[in-house]
């Protein structure tokens, strides 16, 4: 099932918890691709809430063309999904390669993803790869982290095919309620009587 393709306002969530410890330069190939986790895109907090610590990990800057996207240039390129690229870009609570494709059908073809819009100008596509019960280590509340992986076109970006992976750590879906059953001794409803 197709449960979101766009890339979700929820980074600001992601990135208010705690991030992990991390020594090693960030793999963006495996948080593009879907391979990592929401951890380690928590972990780049403060690269993306200090320009300095960007260009700390080699990541310049760009001008704000897009206002869903904070864009920046890599110092070494990147490969992902067999494409390399040196833009990358974060959006809500995903991270994006900006790859020099100016059609994203045959990419998300080969990725066999859903498709969502697919007119002349707009095509975007996407599938959840996991989907995984978890528990706040703080509360033992259970949470529900997944991975969606996304791939579409943008106008401000002409020629450029976007494709990322959005990580998400929801609340579990709640069932629907069955009507509920009275109280023991409770009398049942009046006929005709509107429940309230």
């Amino acid at each position: 099932m197709l449960r979101t393709l766009l890339f979700v306002p929820t980074l600001a969530l992601v990135l208010s918890s705690p991030a992990a410890a991390q020594d090693a330069p960030p793999d963006l190939p495996a948080l593009i691709e879907c391979r990592s986790d929401i951890t380690r895109l928590t972990a780049l907090a403060p690269a993306l809430e200090d320009p300095l610590k960007a260009v700390a990990l080699g990541w310049q800057p760009l001008p704000q063309a897009n206002m869903f996207m904070t864009e920046y240039r890599l110092a070494r390129p990147i490969r992902v999904f067999g494409h390399d690229t040196d833009h990358i870009a974060f959006s809500g609570g995903g991270v994006i390669a900006l790859l020099d494709l100016p059609d994203p059908r045959p990419l998300a073809k080969q990725l066999a993803l859903e498709t969502a819009i697919d007119t002349p100008a707009k095509a975007m596509f996407g599938k959840e790869l996991r989907s995984e019960e978890t528990r706040d280590a703080a509360t033992g509340e259970l949470l529900i982290e997944s991975a969606v992986l996304n791939v579409s076109n943008v106008a401000s970006h002409p020629g450029k095919t976007l494709v990322g992976c959005s990580y998400s750590l929801d609340l579990p879906e709640e069932a629907p309620a069955d009507e509920a059953a009275p109280p023991a001794g409770a009398a049942p409803p009046a006929s005709g009587a509107q429940p309230g």
